[in-house]
């Protein structure tokens, strides 16, 4: 038999265990006598039972001169007591949680975890870990099972503990994990391509960047349409000014290239105007509702200039009112992962079809930092696929547990220590913060201070361009911002920091997350770059989804993407076919055509649109009503059509109507 002896305060717990299990357990005090340390109040309980029973100590004494003794920690007195009595024992280190729990569990190496100043278990201290989570109430299974490998990881409770909720956390104690940077290798230098002079000399590049060298031995210089996949900032514009000033230089048209955003079509637009000074560079991003100064930017507009950069809805409304688009050797569509966005991915996939249509002999470049399964969707596109998955500079994630009201703190502790640190290239550290509304843009902004600005839609275009202006010159420390900006706007920051998970209260998805992270690090600037999220347990925003934030965050750094697959609605797919059919001047073998080169799947929509009478036929063609191409100028679908006759007829007032669209009454 075993006895094990843990010393406790003013008396001492005794386990007596036979093969691991545990028998009986008692309770003994030592008073000193004259003879020494000597036993008193010895009770004992058999292991079952419910009470402990008073035992005489000469019992106490005869078992443990016939047992093996082991002591949990130093104690003079049971030392002294044992030695007295020429009884041997030896050190056992053991978890004491477990001895309360009358279990016996040795610590080793493999199993022993600091806590406080004490090592107990690693079972115990995941006991424990639970435990303090339950405190705070609504942490999910995930993040659960992520901080448990932490503290495997780790084997200190307190410095997990430290990552939830931690006042001031240890870049090491939130570290999820590091993206590294690619081996630099050299590659081919932009003199020796069958380039033109003027152009690599106006460039400004003497090497290329392991991406650009992939997508010419994919055959950008030979006309090959490519996808090209690879990180932000690893230098896909260039890829599309390669292909495109070559094939212009060579008499085989004019490069058009194509954004989601106005102002990253503008930040387009100033870099190529710059840039190649010797071509006529235009600017297409669709007709301002506001007839205001701050909208109208001084720029080329002729859609037959040498590169005419323009956003997806500027030039499909051209296309869509029915006008040419003659001379385009190459097609650039930058963002294409946008193809995924519930609103507006039919539009995207339907331009390029259209494209496709006016611009059958360009060159097709599709540009994107992120998107589910880009083999599938190469396919798709009838594109070589090029993909880089290194980055041009390593990237730390970091994951931090924090309550709401500790977010705001630690977001301008964060972004005043970054704005601190300067690069070896020479630059200050500045941050993008992430959030899900506007107010809360300016909220966090003005928390921060001076250094901070709010940049959302809601801004003008002179307020835009401001804050741009002065990130861009290291006047500032850190935008905040909507998700929508991780598709635009080109800010090179060293640090992203996500306030919040959500897009308004829609969850963020993999693709979007990975787009907007992609943000931290650029090569030209910074030596590191980091990803910080500031998960709050329990937090949701809808009622109608169970998962928390931080099983959010969880599932983003983990998740992967899906394939870019949509399947697009009647309102969708009657807008497209009614666009397609402008396009393709009613000839129904060339609507068909174009809609079988579409990415995502159309509803068969001709015949509600006949019977609606919106479009008629007469052997093999389609003749668009007036409300079609209504439909098709104002990029909606059949739907919304139907709701604006119905207001028209019971509303006077232009704005009661506006008003009605987009707040409807129940009914």
């Amino acid at each position: 038999m075993k006895i094990i002896i843990s010393p406790n305060k003013s008396q001492y717990s005794l386990f007596f265990y036979n093969r691991q299990s545990v028998t009986a357990t008692g309770t003994v005090e030592l008073s000193k006598t004259s003879r020494g340390y000597r036993p008193k109040n010895f009770r004992m309980r058999q292991t079952g039972g419910r009470h402990y029973k008073n035992t005489p100590t000469k019992d106490l004494i005869n078992l443990l001169r016939h047992a093996d003794i082991r002591i949990t920690s130093e104690d003079k007195k049971i030392e002294s007591f044992l030695s007295d009595l020429q009884i041997k024992f030896a050190r056992l280190t053991a978890c004491r949680i477990c001895l309360v729990e009358d279990r016996i569990t040795p610590l080793k190496k493999k199993n022993s975890v600091s806590y406080g100043k004490e090592k107990i278990c690693l079972d115990c201290a995941k006991k424990e870990l639970r435990r303090e989570l339950g405190f705070m109430g609504g942490m999910g299974i995930m993040s659960t099972d992520h901080l448990e490998r932490l503290l495997e990881l780790y084997m200190d409770l307190d410095r997990v503990l430290g990552i939830v909720q931690p006042e001031n956390p240890e870049k090491s104690n939130t570290l999820f994990d590091t993206l590294e940077a690619h081996e630099i290798k050299e590659t081919t230098a932009l003199k020796d391509l069958p380039l033109p002079k003027k152009f690599i000399e106006a460039s400004g590049v003497e090497n290329l960047m392991p991406v650009q060298e992939l997508c010419v031995k994919s055959g950008l210089l030979s006309g090959r349409d490519i996808l090209a996949v690879a990180a932000t900032a690893s230098g896909k514009t260039f890829i599309g000014e390669m292909a495109g000033i070559k094939n212009h230089s060579e008499g085989r048209g004019n490069m058009l290239f194509l954004v989601p955003l106005v102002a990253l079509a503008n930040q387009k637009y100033s870099r190529f105007t710059k840039r190649y000074p010797y071509l006529n560079v235009a600017l297409k991003t669709g007709v301002s509702r506001l007839n205001i100064p701050e909208t109208k930017i001084k720029a080329r507009r002729n859609i037959e200039s040498s590169i005419i950069v323009g956003t997806y809805e500027g030039i499909d409304h051209h296309l869509r009112l029915g006008r040419e688009l003659r001379n385009i050797g190459t097609v650039v569509i930058d963002e294409v992962q946008t193809l995924e966005d519930p609103e507006r991915g039919h539009r995207l996939d339907g331009l390029i079809a259209r494209l496709k249509k006016v611009a059958p002999q360009a060159q097709y470049l599709y540009l994107s930092a992120t998107i589910g399964l880009p083999h599938l969707l190469a396919g798709k596109l009838n594109a070589e696929l090029v993909s880089y998955a290194e980055r041009p500079v390593a990237l730390e994630r970091h994951l931090i547990f924090l309550e709401k009201k500790q977010k705001v703190p630690t977001i301008k502790r964060m972004v005043n220590i970054e704005f601190q640190k300067k690069s070896s290239k020479g630059y200050r550290g500045q941050t993008i913060v992430f959030t899900n509304s506007r107010a809360k843009c300016h909220e966090i902004a003005a928390a921060i201070g001076n250094n901070a600005a709010p940049y959302h839609a809601g801004l003008t275009a002179k307020e835009k361009h401001e804050v741009e202006d002065k990130f861009e010159n290291g006047k500032i420390s850190a935008v905040v911002t909507t998700a929508a900006l991780a598709a635009g706007v080109d800010f090179p920051a060293s640090q992203v920091i996500f306030e919040s998970l959500a897009m308004g209260i829609e969850w963020l998805k993999v693709q979007e997350f990975l787009q907007m992270m992609g943000r931290a690090g650029r090569p030209d600037y910074h030596d590191t770059g980091k990803v910080v999220i500031l998960a709050e347990p329990g937090a949701s925003y809808s009622r109608e989804t169970k998962i928390t934030e931080e099983e959010v965050a969880i599932n983003l750094l983990k998740g992967e993407m899906f394939e870019v697959a949509p399947v697009y609605d009647d309102e969708q797919s009657s807008e497209e076919f009614a666009a397609n059919a402008i396009v393709c001047k009613g000839n129904i073998k060339d609507i068909e055509m174009m809609q079988n080169t579409m990415v995502g799947e159309m509803q068969d929509i001709a015949g509600v649109l006949k019977n609606e009478g919106l479009i008629t036929y007469n052997r093999d063609r389609i003749t668009v009503s007036p409300l079609a191409k209504i439909m098709a100028e104002h990029f909606i679908g059949i739907e919304r059509l139907r709701m604006i006759t119905k207001l028209v007829k019971v509303r006077k007032n232009p704005v009661d109507i506006i008003a009605e669209l987009d707040c409807p009454e129940d009914d």
